[in-house]
């Protein structure tokens, strides 16, 4: 049977042994290297590598990667000074499609609030189609009455045989032609406005169908979306 100086002996021997142990499992865990980067890049078809980026991958795309090989990330290669102008130019190009696009949609928007229907649509282009017929009709008249009245004229100053009438008979014939030329000019805008007309309604025709009879559900959910 052991005396107390022995058991104590033995367990002061145990305790040494174990912290000797944990000593020594501590230095292992300190002396194990810190996991490090590597970083590559490809130069020629050939990986070039290094603990730093090197200097040859300077303002190529590189791979960051763990000792074992396995990649951590990918950083991509600066941009180009042609590479930056082509996004800019990409970015200018969005912002215009998409004004023209919001446009659109306010163009659309207001044709379904202006027109209830086809007929209704019909109706208003028949309408103003008659007010400038009556119009133009009107100014053809006057332009008729001008062209008699001026030839009334001429006939009148080529058979007197005075000639102070015959200059009066003059001065009158220039100014009918200056109010013919502008009766004329008149004519011609009214039927320019005519034909605006007729390719408006044209217009407008064909866009309502394609909003109206499912030729473009698309639009039309947009437009209904910014009531």
């Amino acid at each position: 049977m052991e005396s107390p100086q022995a058991s104590a002996q033995i367990a002061r021997a145990c305790t040494f042994a174990a912290l000797v142990a944990l000593s020594s499992m501590s230095g292992q865990a300190v002396a194990q290297p810190v996991s490090k980067s590597i970083y590559c890049c490809d130069v020629g078809g050939q990986p070039v590598c290094g603990d730093i980026l090197p200097a040859a991958c300077y303002g190529r795309a590189y791979r960051e990667m763990s000792p074992s090989g396995v990649v951590r990330r990918i950083v991509a290669a600066p941009l180009t000074r042609e590479e930056i102008a082509a996004r800019a130019a990409a970015e200018r190009q969005r912002r215009v499609d998409e004004a023209e696009r919001q446009r659109q949609l306010r163009l659309d928007q207001a044709l379904l609030e202006t027109y209830r229907n086809l007929e209704d649509l019909d109706f208003r282009r028949d309408r103003e189609l008659r007010e400038l017929d009556q119009s133009i009709r009107q100014l053809r008249e006057r332009e008729s009455e001008l062209i008699a009245r001026q030839h009334q004229l001429i006939d009148e100053a080529t058979r007197t045989n005075q000639s102070d009438v015959a200059a009066g008979l003059e001065d009158d014939i220039r100014l009918l032609d200056s109010e013919i030329a502008a009766q004329s000019s008149v004519i011609s805008a009214k039927l320019r406005d005519r034909s605006a007309v007729v390719e408006r309604f044209e217009e407008h025709r064909a866009r309502f169908i394609e909003l109206t009879e499912g030729g473009n559900p698309e639009a039309r959910a947009a437009i209904l979306e910014r009531r």
